[in-house]
């Protein structure tokens, strides 16, 4: 099976998860589902089969709108929207909301998860995820996962070296990867997702920490990225998750149709976005990219300063008062036992 017809069977199987047959009623529970992402984005396709789904196997008692790019309103304010009622069900990003899931953060430190199969799993993992908890007070987590490990994009100037990064603009996605660009001696800079080609075309930054995939169908960078450091070096992480309200309000068999189709499918989520970092890859090259793999002694230093820099921002998080070291132990031993059975971006 080739990459696409792989990613095809994921969206697919959306709507072919074996769930017991619900019972027929009069009564339509009509819900609303607010992200951030342009609808042709592979989760977005992902979460539109989901609904799609749900409305088959319910027999329309549960009809799901889907509100995208923004239509409800600017990237920061989804996790909101889910915890008010404004929307029932949101997708949200966890890096537009700095310092409210600082715990959640951990999973984005330098080189804590080689794939987003990996990544998904291990913040889905139970050991884990009762940790979490407390960050989502007011939200029912559906799942959280991640997207495959992100790459150095940059529009002015190739990175091979760490001296390369010395006094570039950098755009960040998280806190955390605003710290790890600071320690490889480049400048953050915050720019939010639908200002990232704007801001390179510009040349107001020097380039982004972004996965493949989201360079093609998120923020259609071809042409500008010129070279992509192949670093592979952290995870953005994202949340599903629905108003409780909204979820009591359903018929139990409508919840369990819920919940048979979310969390049980972690694995399977973490697979479709680690399939679309070879289309983006391509997609880049096609317009102009030049790929760059690190050298073997490079690649160590990148990896020093990443550990380094980890146990700075776990040390500042610990004396906050926050678990961050028992939170990134537990995420480590979730990663390590996840690799054992799972693709890696990562050259062994």
């Amino acid at each position: 099976m080739n990459r696409r017809e792989f990613t095809t069977s994921l969206l697919a199987g959306a709507a072919s998860v074996v769930s017991p047959a619900v019972a027929r009623s009069d009564t339509v529970y009509n819900l609303k589902l607010g992200h951030f992402i342009n609808a042709q984005h592979i989760f977005a396709q992902y979460l539109q089969h989901w609904v799609d789904d749900l409305k088959q196997r319910s027999d329309g008692r549960l009809n799901i709108t889907i509100f995208p790019a923004n239509e409800m309103g600017p990237v920061q304010n989804y996790v909101d929207y889910a915890r008010t009622g404004v929307a029932d069900i949101t997708w949200y990003l966890t890096g537009a909301t700095p310092g409210r899931f600082p715990l959640t953060e951990i999973i984005q430190l330098p080189y804590m998860a080689g794939s987003a199969e990996i990544g998904t799993q291990t913040l889905n993992d139970p050991d884990v995820l009762k940790l979490l908890e407390p960050e989502y007070e007011g939200l029912r987590i559906l799942y959280l996962l991640t997207t495959q490990p992100g790459n150095l994009l940059t529009s002015t100037k190739p990175v091979r070296t760490v001296e390369d990064m010395k006094g570039l603009r950098i755009r960040f996605a998280s806190v955390t990867i605003k710290s790890f660009i600071a320690a490889l001696g480049g400048t953050p800079v915050g720019v939010p997702p639908s200002g990232i080609a704007d801001a390179m075309q510009k040349n107001t930054i020097d380039g982004c920490f972004l996965d493949y995939g989201g360079a093609d169908t998120a923020f259609h960078l071809g042409g500008i990225v010129k070279y992509s450091t192949e670093m592979y070096s952290y995870v953005s992480s994202f949340g599903v998750v629905m108003n409780p309200a909204s979820y009591a309000k359903l018929p139990p068999d409508l919840q369990k149709l819920i919940d048979d189709t979310t969390r049980p499918r972690v694995g399977e989520i973490g697979k479709l976005w680690d399939s679309a970092d070879a289309p983006g890859k391509k997609y880049l090259v096609s317009e102009g990219d030049t790929p760059i793999e690190l050298a073997k002694d490079e690649d160590a230093l990148f990896k020093k300063i990443g550990a380094e820099d980890t146990a700075r921002v776990l040390a500042e998080l610990d004396r906050k008062g926050m678990p961050a070291s028992k939170v990134h132990g537990a995420m480590k031993t979730a990663a390590d036992k996840y690799a054992k059975t799972s693709f890696s971006f990562w050259k062994t």
